[in-house]
């Protein structure tokens, strides 16, 4: 039984116009947009990164979701795990009655063929994709184009011998999936490294600075299945998921190319390395655009809004942290009061997020400067009222 599958849009884009502009347009943002993304209110400047917010992909995603619920109204739609990293879009999704197979009371074995099942914009594992496609439901496929750019090369890299070492985290909807393109042939291999420590770790046995037991122990669970670093690890292809630091994935790149000449010479290294360009733009011109708001302006503060599991929100914290206070926010309630704020510090590990509550952040006298930006899975409204709260408090603090 083979399944019906949408992969652009089922049509209903002009009837689910309004409804997407009344749950997530904010005419605040619109404004600041035309004011050279500058919002002035008493004595707090609001400086608005020139890219934030909702990528191409991300749009793209939540519209076929809304489109999905109107063509199927009488049908049982799942998702097969949030449809992006953003709280307020997938509770809104579940108040329409969209399912998601990745909450502890359901599962994939329960969908059946008159069901209808929505891939989010991380894509899914190939192994997944075969038991839905296997259960004849309907698939509205919403895999973002970069992501799916990602797959081609590491397949590619499987097709020609090499072994994929992902800049990822292991547990990631995306890596997961990217990681399941690399073994589409018998021999194909991945190895994930999270970051540069990791990716040192991974050089030190390509040269020969640490012993085989080291490798296998720090590695065990971010490798493909019976992994011998003896022979998978003389020929390797870079790949990342699209929303890791760009700045990091190219220092990771550097440093596995520099391995492979130590260990096979520079006139052999097109035998032993390969790497394609597979940063998603959307997050370069969102990390860029913060760098240059950081280089232009005079900040006391910045406050980076989005879900504490996007990684590309926690990336443009990153990027913030070493120059300007730094303060990672999921929605406008973490801003309490001038005095409290909730927040996920930047030095959080990776897979956790844990809130801490942050006191006295806001500067009480004078002019104050704050940089504003958002992850590409955090929508104008949520913006916008981030902006609108900020404001308040610096008033209120003011008196």
């Amino acid at each position: 039984m083979s399944s019906e599958v949408f992969r652009k849009g089922l049509n209903l884009k002009h009837v689910v116009a309004d409804e997407l502009a009344r749950d997530y347009h904010s005419d605040l943002v619109e404004t600041i947009r035309g004011n050279d993304f500058i919002y002035r209110d008493g004595r707090a400047s609001i400086h608005l990164a020139e890219e934030f917010g909702f990528c191409y992909g991300v749009d793209r995603a939540v519209d076929y979701a809304y489109q999905t619920r109107k063509k199927f109204p009488d049908r049982t739609v799942y998702l097969t795990g949030e449809i992006i990293h953003n709280p307020h879009v997938n509770a809104r999704l579940r108040s329409a009655g969209i399912r998601f197979l990745s909450d502890p009371t359901e599962s994939s074995d329960q969908v059946a063929s008159d069901d209808v099942v929505i891939l989010p914009a991380f894509g899914v594992a190939i192994g997944e994709l075969e038991r839905l496609t296997n259960s004849g439901c309907t698939l509205v496929d919403t895999t973002c184009g970069s992501v799916l750019n990602v797959w081609k090369n590491v397949r590619q890299y499987a097709r020609d011998g090499y072994t994929a070492v992902i800049h990822g985290k292991v547990k990631h909807e995306e890596t997961q999936a990217t990681a399941s393109q690399a073994r589409i042939t018998d021999n194909g291999r991945y190895v994930i490294v999270l970051d540069r420590k990791e990716a040192e770790l991974l050089c030190d046995y390509i040269t020969g600075k640490q012993p085989l037991d080291t490798f296998q122990s720090h590695f065990l669970n971010a490798c493909s299945p019976n992994f011998d670093p003896n022979k998978d690890l003389i020929r390797v292809g870079l790949a990342n998921q699209t929303t890791m630091l760009m700045s990091e994935s190219l220092e990771i790149g550097q440093l596995i190319r520099r391995a492979m000449v130590t260990r096979y010479g520079e006139s052999n290294i097109n035998e032993h390395y390969q790497a394609f360009d597979t940063i998603c733009s959307a997050t370069q011109d969102r990390q860029d655009a913060i760098q240059t708001l950081l280089d232009t302006a005079n900040l006391d503060l910045a406050i980076v809004i989005g879900g504490y599991n996007s990684s590309n929100t926690r990336n443009l914290a990153k990027i913030c942290a070493p120059k300007v206070p730094t303060y990672h926010i999921a929605e406008p309630s973490c801003l309490v009061s001038t005095s409290e704020l909730r927040h996920l510090p930047t030095t959080t590990p990776a897979g956790t997020s844990v809130e801490q509550t942050e006191h006295h952040w806001l500067p009480n006298t004078g002019k104050l400067s704050i940089g504003v930006s958002a992850g590409a899975s955090t929508p104008d409204n949520i913006v916008g009222k981030v902006i609108s709260r900020l404001a308040d408090l610096a008033k209120t603090e003011h008196r």
